[in-house]
Order: C-alpha cells, then structure tokens, then sequence
C-alpha cells in the first residue's frame, strides 16, 4: 500500500463528489432563479400554479406576481380553468420592495414565482437575482420567450443571461402542419402581422379588440403558434369553424 506524505496529495481527491472537511463554511447559501420558457399553449401558467402549489403544501410560503395576464386581472390564469390570485408587478414595481413588505408584516417568503415573466424589466429581473443571492429565496420564472416578430423579450433575454437554470416547457405544441409550434404569430383579419406594439395582450382562441387611438379603427388580434416555415410565410393553415379544435362529425 502506498502511503502518500503530508505534502502529498491524492489525485482522486479532485473527482470525490464530497466536500472536504469544513470547505462547506466558505460556500454562501443562496437561492435559485429559474426560468420555464415555451411558447403559448404549452402550460406555463399551469406549471406555474402547479409549483406554487406544491410549494405551499410543504409549509412553504411564496409570493405570487403575474406581468399583464390574459385575463386582464391581478391572477394567473391557465388555460384549463385553473386561477390563482397574484399580485400585478408594474411597470415602476421594485420587486425587493414587495418582500420587504410582506416583512414588515412579519411574513416570511421562502419562493417567489412569476408568471409572463417576459414583460418584467431587465431590471426587474436584476432584482429577482438579488432576492435569490442575497436572502436565500427560491425564484422561478414562466414566460414567453420571443414576441411575435420572433426576438428576445427584454425580459426574457435578460433572464437568460443571468438564470441559474432554463428549462423548456416539455408539453408539445403542434403548428397546423403537425411539426413542432415555436413561433408566437400575431394575426389580424386572417394575416399574420409583421409590426406593431411589442405588447398586445391577447390569446390563442379568444381574439382581443384592438383599438388604434390614432384613426378610431378597430381590429381583432389573436395569437396562433407556428413551425419556423409557417412563420416566415406567414401561411396560417386550412381554416377551422372553430380555431384550435377539431370539428367532430
């Protein structure tokens, strides 16, 4: 048997997954920030409640924040009936200061979750970094990640660069032709849009009004995913009685 000297040192030691002795003391707690992106459809808002949920079973207490939900109100709201009442970040909203709020009322937030994360601010985002850093919360994330001309959210693109982990929403979303959805297309009047607001609040089945303060019109919008070949041409598919369903007959 070889017995190394004290100078020495084992080689192995670099491949052991266990801490050495009293190494774990110079390792700062922090928190994690995770972001759950896919395109619409694809159930983060369900994945969002679904973690809060099971988050809160073990004794846990979160803070609920939501960005321009497609109701229209302060809640997240899936897309198979279930909601949950949130708290709406603003524009001008300092996310640290809605914890340090839930502190002065003696409440303690061990995780935060933010649904349409992609309209928060890189700032915003920035704040949500700190939380998990400095006081040791739990962040996770659910949004959209590019907008219906196919670029980065502000948001999104900042979450990106600084989350601890990204992770794809795993629930399939077909284009028309039956190949993977990607593509968050804004339509009007059965054409695919190619400028306009970054934001417009709408969904995949229900068109939103759209009203133009500059000449009165008013149009209807509604979103529908697609492949990339689809999207670049703009083709929406054959046209259905009822968008999204199969008509049964």
């Amino acid at each position: 048997m070889t017995v190394l000297k004290e100078s020495e040192s084992d080689p192995t030691d670099a491949l052991s997954s266990v801490p050495v002795v009293g190494s774990r003391r110079t390792a700062p707690v922090v928190g994690k920030l995770k972001f759950c992106y896919g395109p619409m459809d694809c159930g983060k808002s369900t994945l969002a409640l679904q973690i809060d949920h099971n988050h809160s079973r073990q004794g846990r207490r979160g803070l609920v924040l939501v960005r321009h939900d497609r109701s229209g109100a302060p809640q997240i709201s899936s897309r198979i009936g279930i909601t949950r009442q949130a708290t709406e970040v603003g524009a001008a909203t300092d996310i640290r200061q809605l914890v340090r709020e839930q502190w002065s009322k003696g409440l303690h937030v061990d995780y935060i979750v933010v649904d349409e994360a992609q309209f928060l601010s890189p700032e915003q985002v920035d704040q949500l970094a700190e939380l998990a850093d400095e006081v040791q919360i739990d962040v996770y994330c659910f949004g959209i990640a590019t907008d219906f001309l196919s670029r980065l959210f502000p948001g999104a693109r900042r979450l990106f660069e600084v989350a601890d982990e990204l992770q794809p929403v795993q629930v399939e979303v077909l284009c028309w032709c039956g190949l993977a959805g990607r593509f968050n297309a804004r339509v009007s009047d059965g054409v695919v849009l190619r400028a306009g607001d970054t934001v417009v609040v709408a969904d995949t089945e229900a068109p939103a009004v759209e009203y133009s303060p500059t000449d009165a019109e008013i149009t209807t919008v509604r979103y529908q995913v697609l492949c990339r070949r689809h999207f670049r041409l703009g083709d929406l598919g054959p046209s259905t009685a009822q968008h999204g369903q199969l008509q049964l007959t």
